[in-house]
């Protein structure tokens, strides 16, 4: 299989398994990122095989090459929701994004790239990926700013891709998130202070009407974000635009901390601290996309339940991290 796949951010969380997954099936990978993240080092298995390029490096290696490139899929960002740097945001989020932009276009090379549910903001005016309603959305976060901006500057391009595919992230999980902190979701938190104090701390609701732990968000499997990037791929018919990517239902934090403790067999101990008042105001108490518009372009796959979904990815820390001794 000659034809090349270039994927930016395969060094992180959603980008190397994706790398891995074409790598698989023996298409020739470009793995773009920044390869000094030493972090990281435990995701360079899955991109093994591939052609590595440095992320700032990217642009020179485009004009020397010669080969076809099939296919973009645009992963890299900085995903820290809680930086308020937003030279950064910009440098890495949206400018970086309008250069890989103009390239598919000029090139004509279809393009799938990694949008966010943080361009939502509150929720206010829902969680439906209409291109009338995108542009009014209102991120509370700098990192959620970056991307809607994006997002709205895609629209305003007369040169677009052949096809492209903006995708709304929602809270994705899985394996090898292990290089992200504090960024990392929940159920990898949950499994940490598991494995440390026997019980997990969520946080307090600040919201008169919602219970502690039960702020809720749209939960998904990284297995089901790289079966929706390679169904794009091959789908040719499917209409360019900006699409949800969640399961369609949102579940509470209780849910998924129960769930991991379930999965490891011991008993839940949940306990509640105050939300850090650096991310206090900004918190998204509530997310849930709405799936209608990407199932109705024909996706029909079910989504992993969020039961199945922290099961496997235990199984995962488990052999990981080894078993848990409490």
């Amino acid at each position: 299989m000659s034809t090349m796949i270039l994927i930016t951010g395969a060094y992180g969380f959603i980008g190397s398994q994706v790398a891995h997954h074409y790598l698989s099936q023996g298409y020739p990978v470009i793995a773009v990122d920044d390869f000094s993240r030493s972090e990281k080092s435990m995701n360079l298995p899955l991109i093994e095989g591939s052609i590595k390029v440095e992320r700032a490096q990217l642009w020179d290696w485009l004009n020397a090459q010669e080969e076809e490139i099939h296919l973009i899929i645009h992963l890299g960002a900085r995903t820290d929701t809680t930086t308020h740097d937003v030279d950064l945001l910009n440098h890495l989020n949206l400018n970086y994004s309008q250069k890989i932009w103009k390239v598919a276009a000029q090139r004509n090379i279809p393009l799938i790239y990694a949008s966010s549910a943080a361009t939502y903001g509150d929720g206010a005016l829902g969680f439906e990926d209409d291109h009338d309603v995108i542009p009014h959305l209102r991120p509370l976060n700098a990192y959620g700013w970056s991307k809607q901006d994006f997002d709205t500057w895609t629209f305003a391009q007369a040169e677009k891709p052949p096809r492209f595919y903006g995708l709304k992230f929602f809270n994705v999980y899985g394996p090898h998130e292990y290089h992200k902190g504090r960024m990392a979701s929940v159920i990898f938190h949950t499994f940490n202070q598991i494995r440390k104090t026997g019980g997990m701390k969520l946080f307090r609701s600040h919201r008169e009407g919602i219970a502690d732990g039960h702020q809720s968000r749209d939960f998904i499997s990284v297995i089901d974000v790289v079966s929706v990037i390679e169904w794009l791929h091959h789908h040719n018919e499917v209409t360019s635009g900006i699409y949800n990517l969640g399961t369609g239902t949102a579940r509470t934090f209780m849910d998924l901390a129960s769930a991991t403790f379930k999965a490891l067999k011991v008993d839940t101990q949940i306990s509640f601290i105050d939300t850090p008042m650096d991310i206090r105001e900004k918190y998204q108490y509530f997310t849930e996309a709405s799936m209608q518009k990407l199932k109705g372009q024909g996706y029909k796959k079910e989504f992993t339940s969020l039961e199945d979904g922290i099961s496997h990815y235990v199984d995962e820390l488990l052999r990981y991290y080894g078993p848990i001794s409490l």
